[in-house]
């Protein structure tokens, strides 16, 4: 289903001559994106679903369709030496029609200040067309007062959402080469430390080394600016993941979604954080809201799906599944995930031929075969192996922990699972939900391995409650602000002038943009474009029927009228009058 207020920013395409400005192209997505997400009201797509659509020739409609949005913005952008100009256009989503675009030539100099500018003129013309919500007066503040920096960010950013370990380590020196030309741009900081955290995460760094880079970088950052989300979301990260402190990761959550309400990883977090606690109820609840507004990421099909896999519904599960390998087919979790499924679901046949190539087809089959067939014993120097697993950090799936759960080694999957979680390994957070390591709950201090300082009962969730809000305007100031509008619309007539916007009525009224669109949605029921179209096409067909103007075209009154499109002048005769222009005006002369 469609929001109202709704937008997808496809990336914008590079017309640059250097091929290599593809960072740059797709950085300035990402800063709108970004800026558009501090609009409340406005339902903004993620970078990752926004991004699948890079480089493919797809229906405007069906983009909206599979985003659910009613709005898609497309552009271009070309770079040479210190200019940059930005193209950007605004289409219906439902119908495919254009109704905004604007050419901007700016030195590279002002490049925050027409992100900016972009982003505000964006959210105006939504808000002209679909209806009201507040538009603060900025939406980007400058990180940083070096070009050259922001560019090597750019760069970092561009090899950071790479997500390999060879990425990540080239993301940290663009980052450190933008530091190095401002000490203080406290972005470039924040992207060390979430670089950082992952390479010790995946293993790729010593504990020791990862630790020690993420904590000079997140106090360096956090002495310049702690009011980015990116702050609170360093310390999600390191409570969650690192210290298994789940109080503290909860309210460190939702510092993070009091800046950004949709901040895709700290509602990532959120999901896992009551997965692993077995709220499935409140886990649904922030993955369908992660997947309302980041639809297409591969990585929010999988985390929606491992909801229903702890809660044992394998065959929802494998629905999500298929979707996540769909839009990502190197996903090497996803495939992990779907064999367990299929294991659970005891589907040897299907199992054999989707994995029987897979690197890891005899654990996955040893698996199936202690799940199913009554394994109940392993070669000793299999089994020599996988007592050794505590040892290697880098694996994604515990393939082995799951065999030896599963048959006659239970004392040493529980011996194994303890070093696990005395390490504090991600791929172990979620043991007291995971369905292979069942057999271990008959051990008495399973559920002492570690106990969680999270209780459910302690917090109070956004959704449980209702926000008040004081109108906008009050009543008797709504009937005196109508009365003004009117009168300002029948007598001076700035209908007449095809660049009337929000912001030259509020100027005329003396009240804020905010307070003329809430009065034109909200009170007086139409929005912005259609209240002044309504006035156009009145003069229009006064005008038109006047033999003075006989000599003219119907297009050169609807221009007279205010109009400036055309196909807007037709497409909104049509649907007011039921007819075309031409045979309302051939009737009516009759």
């Amino acid at each position: 289903m469609k929001e109202r207020n709704s937008i997808a920013v496809l990336p914008f395409i590079n017309r640059s001559n250097d091929i290599e400005n593809e960072y740059f192209c797709d950085g300035i997505t990402e800063e709108i994106i970004n800026a558009l997400t501090k609009i409340k009201q406005l339902k903004v797509i993620a970078r990752t679903s926004s991004f699948a659509f890079k480089g493919k020739k797809i229906d405007i409609r069906k983009i909206g369709e599979q985003l659910g949005v009613n709005t898609i913005l497309e552009g271009s952008i070309k770079k040479s030496q210190e200019i940059v100009r930005i193209t950007a256009q605004l289409i219906d989503a439902n119908d495919g029609s254009h109704y905004w675009s604007k050419k901007f030539d700016r030195e590279l100099i002002n490049i925050f200040d027409l992100e900016d500018e972009i982003s505000i003129a964006i959210a105006d013309e939504i808000r002209n067309n679909f209806g009201h919500f507040e538009v603060q007066d900025h939406l980007i503040k400058q990180p940083t007062s070096s070009i050259d920096a922001y560019q090597l960010f750019l760069k970092g950013r561009f090899n950071q959402l790479q997500w390999t370990p060879d990425a990540l380590k080239k993301a940290i020196q663009f980052y450190n080469e933008a530091i190095s030309l401002d000490v203080n741009y406290a972005k470039a900081y924040y992207g060390n430390v979430q670089c950082f955290e992952l390479l010790t995460t995946w293993g790729y760094m010593s504990k020791e080394e990862g630790t020690e880079k993420v904590f000079i970088n997140l106090m360096k950052a956090k002495e310049i600016d702690t009011h980015l989300p990116e702050y609170p979301m360093c310390y999600v990260n390191k409570c969650f993941w690192r210290e298994w402190d789940f109080k503290s990761t909860y309210h460190y959550i939702k510092d993070v979604l009091a800046i950004n309400p949709n901040h895709i990883d700290a509602l990532d977090v959120m999901v896992k954080l009551f997965m692993a606690h077995g709220h499935f109820n409140e886990a649904i609840f922030y993955g369908k809201k992660l997947l309302e507004i980041d639809p297409l990421s591969a990585n929010n099909q999988y985390i929606f799906a491992n909801i229903y896999y702890y809660k044992g519904d394998f065959d929802i599960t494998l629905h999500h599944i298929t979707k996540a390998i769909h839009l990502r087919p190197d996903f090497d979790l996803a495939y992990h995930k779907k064999a367990v499924c299929l294991i659970a679901l005891n589907k040897r046949e299907q199992l054999e031929n989707e994995f029987q190539f897979n690197p890891l087809w005899e654990k996955i089959q040893l698996l199936n075969e202690a799940v199913n067939e009554n394994r109940n014993s392993l070669p000793k120097e299999v089994l020599s192996n996988f007592l050794s697993n505590h040892l290697k950090r880098d694996q994604l799936t515990l393939f082995e922990l799951f065999i030896l759960a599963n048959t006659d080694y239970t004392n040493e999957a529980f011996e194994l699972l303890k070093q696990f979680v005395s390490q504090k390994r991600g791929q172990i957070l979620n043991y007291k939900q995971e369905p292979l390591l069942k057999p271990l709950r008959a051990f008495n201090d399973f559920y002492n391995l570690h106990v969680s300082n999270f209780s459910i009962d302690e917090i109070v969730d956004n959704q449980k409650t209702i926000e008040t809000t004081k109108p906008l305007l009050l009543e008797e100031e709504q009937k005196e602000l109508q009365n003004k509008l009117a009168a300002y619309f029948n007598e001076e007539k700035p209908y007449l002038d095809a660049s009337l916007s929000l912001s030259t009525i509020s100027e005329k009224l003396e009240i804020s943009t905010n307070k003329v669109s809430f009065l034109i949605n909200e009170v007086i029921g139409m929005n912005f474009n259609n209240y002044v179209n309504s006035y156009r096409l009145n003069h229009f067909k006064t005008i038109a029927l006047d033999p003075k103007n006989s000599h003219l075209t119907i297009l050169g009154l609807a221009y007279d009228s205010g109009f400036n499109s055309k196909s807007v002048f037709n497409t909104y005769f049509k649907k007011v009058e039921g007819n075309t222009p031409s045979q309302w005006v051939k009737y009516n002369k009759n």
